[in-house]
């Protein structure tokens, strides 16, 4: 499964913010924007996403 794909089930689960996961996940508000427009996250990247994602929710 792609990492967007995986970010647009997050956001639609938890309602939040597509800049406020940007921030919070990788410190860039305008990353998930990005990601839809095409930009190639690296595997470091994608690592954090997907902690951020896996990891506790407030």
């Amino acid at each position: 499964m792609s990492i967007i794909i995986k970010i647009d089930r997050y956001l639609r689960h938890t309602a939040m913010p597509v800049t406020r996961f940007g921030r919070l996940a990788a410190n860039d508000p305008r990353l998930v924007g990005d990601l839809r427009r095409g930009r190639q996250p690296g595997p470091d990247l994608v690592a954090r996403i997907e902690a951020f994602i896996e990891g506790p929710r407030a």
